[in-house]
């Protein structure tokens, strides 16, 4: 499957109510973004990605770009993800797309060791983790283990913030994948 249909299948609005309401213990209701970048990445498609808990949704976090990159097997791609220099200039670009209209590379970061190998896996693609995902926040690093897997309408997240020193889940798909049903689909 190609990454046009990938990219497709990863674009849209989506949220967790479902879930949240079967599982309030272990799951906040989200909304997750997923938006196409007006500008491609090395000449590889890219999505801004962001999310809100819904009790305050106009304060949106986790602002990230992936890159998706082919290789040399057609059935198996990589997901590299991006970090912004500014954050704050892009946030709320979920909801609010005419954010990224301004975006360049410049205002862009990779993140060394954040890729992710994904596969078609029955009738989607699932990312696992290549490497440990490290990242400087407030002056700490972080450590991310990322995955997805994702369908026409369904994104299944399994990242989770680990202390970078004791290996500890913080954070995130602690009791098992954040179960995102598709809201609406945005258009290349």
């Amino acid at each position: 499957m190609p990454i046009p249909l990938l990219a497709q299948w990863l674009t849209g609005e989506f949220d967790n109510k479902a879930q949240s309401l079967d599982q309030p213990v272990w799951f906040v209701h989200l909304r997750l973004w997923h938006r196409p970048l007006p500008i491609s990445i090395n000449g590889n498609l890219a999505l801004f990605a962001e999310q809100a808990n819904m009790l305050n949704s106009d304060r949106p976090y986790r602002q990230r770009i992936f890159e998706l990159k082919p290789t040399s097997d057609a059935q198996v791609f990589q997901a590299q993800y991006w970090a912004f220099r500014q954050p704050e200039k892009f946030k709320g670009a979920g909801a609010n797309p005419q954010l990224l209209e301004a975006l360049s590379l410049e205002d862009l970061e990779t993140l060394p060791g954040c890729s992710l190998t994904v596969r078609q896996s029955g009738s989607g693609f699932k990312a696992e983790p290549d490497d440990r995902c490290f990242f400087q926040y407030d002056g700490k690093t972080r450590q991310v283990i990322l995955g997805f897997e994702v369908s026409a309408d369904r994104f299944l997240s399994y990242d989770r913030g680990v202390d970078p020193e004791t290996g500890a889940v913080l954070w995130g798909a602690m009791m098992g994948a954040y179960d995102y049903q598709r809201l609406q689909v945005y258009e290349w």
